[in-house]
């Protein structure tokens, strides 16, 4: 519900300009739309001021072309992102098994399900509230979530691939990570946003920031069905070295890249065996 008054941006503009918001006239008019009293907007104004996540304050975060949930000290969901759903979309196909680790708000998986049809949809995450957070999500996705037996539609709270049903192991068709890939190092040059009201398991990727991803590929092709698909989001510094590592563990591997976006995806497809 939106509020019935048409209160001056101006002044809202202002205070989020102040606590240095780029884009702060677009902020306000997400904020008024989203506020259903003036002292709710004040309320979430303010918070936003602080320096909250703007989708922590809304409670939602647009990623592509849907609206989904995302609650206080969950990882938000980046537009860089939707470069690795675009690449997961070209290579799926309905009724595929799709596995999203590292699901965090469940974001990729309730993508690639709109974009492909129905598909049986496992996600994984370490951190209890963003695995509350994808059941919601993946349990809005329309019916496109299929085969799932964890309460929520297959969302499951576990280190990696050993949350994941054991009958999965060779049948995965699409494999989705966007693994924590940040270096501990550079978590303290993040913006404050992510610094410091995201969990620290979903940003700190160890010393040189492959620790999760190195583990996410070397365990993928054991799950992967015969010409099934790993696609791994990861910086255009590290794709050289996580190239190298999905052909390591006996993946045909490509680099793909979209510069517009800043997004660097590598794909590692496990051979099908010879005719």
């Amino acid at each position: 519900m939106s509020l019935s008054f048409s209160p001056a941006p101006s002044p809202i503009v202002a205070r989020l300009r102040a606590a240095g918001c780029v884009f702060a006239e677009d902020e306000a008019r997400l904020l008024v739309s989203a506020a259903r009293t003036p002292a709710e907007l004040d309320d979430m104004v303010d918070r936003r001021a602080r320096g909250l996540p703007l989708e922590h304050v809304l409670g939602w975060a647009e990623f592509c072309g849907l609206r989904l949930a995302v609650d206080p000290g969950v990882f938000v969901p980046r537009p860089r992102s939707e470069f690795l759903v675009r690449q997961a979309a070209a290579l799926a196909r309905p009724g595929a098994v799709v596995v999203d680790l590292c699901c965090g708000s469940g974001a990729l998986g309730a993508a690639l399900a709109a974009a492909v049809g129905p598909v049986e949809l496992h996600a994984v995450d370490v951190d209890p509230a963003a695995v509350r957070c994808a059941r919601r999500n993946l349990a809005a996705t329309g019916g496109r979530v299929v085969g799932g037996r964890a309460m929520g539609g297959g969302v499951y709270e576990g280190d990696l691939y050993e949350a994941l049903p054991a009958d999965l192991r060779g049948r995965v068709d699409v494999l989705l990570a966007s693994p924590p890939y940040v270096p501990t190092g550079a978590i303290g040059l993040l913006p404050p946003e992510a610094r410091v009201h995201e969990p620290q398991v979903a940003l700190d990727g160890g010393a040189d920031g492959l620790d999760i991803v190195r583990r996410v590929v070397d365990e993928a092709a054991a799950w992967l069905a015969p010409g099934g698909h790993l696609l791994v989001e990861t910086s255009e510094g590290q794709a050289r070295a996580t190239t190298d590592a999905v052909s390591r563990a006996g993946l045909t591997a490509r680099l793909t890249y979209d510069e517009e976006l800043d997004a660097t995806t590598v794909i590692g497809t496990r051979p099908s065996p010879a005719g």
